[in-house]
């Protein structure tokens, strides 16, 4: 009888064991954008800065990456810091979208309140596009979707904050009513 107390106590052991293991390691907080609490605490316009600034940062690495390619002596240790950063910079820029605008702050509406429904789809056929512009920015150095961010970004602040709030010029700067 001893021995089967043994295995049980052993079983029992290892049982909990795992799963406290299981339970660190799956629970290992995560520092991205921002939380999936409801804590209240949000900063849209700052967010909106972040991926104006992004762009900005993903155009730099997209000019630096064909300047270095089209000299004959090639600095490929650099070459590949400007690769790295425009990826990472256009990561950071999806980041933003879906955790912080697409699953914590664009509520989904109802379609029977017509207005707020269209703002809705906006909001949705926007910060898509925003996520498409942004992967294809990693796959190339064409700037026409540095552009197509910058645009689309512009039509995503104004069906997100309503036309007469929040607003950005071509740069990304705040600009003065």
């Amino acid at each position: 009888m001893k021995h089967n107390g043994l295995r049980r106590n052993w079983k029992t052991g290892l049982g909990g064991l795992l799963m406290t293991l299981f339970l660190i390691m799956g629970f290992q907080p995560k520092a991205d954008a921002h939380c999936e609490i409801p804590c209240g605490i949000y900063g849209d316009e700052m967010r909106i800065d972040m991926l104006y600034e992004h762009i900005k940062t993903m155009e730099k690495s997209m000019n630096q990456i064909t300047e270095l390619s089209a000299e004959g002596d090639k600095n490929y240790n650099q070459l590949v810091r400007w690769v790295m950063n425009k990826e990472d910079h256009a990561k950071k820029f999806q980041d933003i979208v879906t955790q912080y605008f697409q699953h914590q702050r664009i509520k989904i509406k109802e379609p029977s309140n017509e207005e707020e429904y269209n703002r809705y789809l906006k909001q949705l056929e926007y910060s898509h596009k925003l996520l498409v512009y942004a992967m294809k920015a990693k796959q190339t150095t064409d700037l026409k979707y540095i552009e197509k961010l910058r645009e689309t970004l512009g039509k995503f602040e104004k069906a997100y904050f309503g036309p007469d709030a929040h607003r950005h010029d071509e740069e990304g700067k705040h600009m003065q009513d």
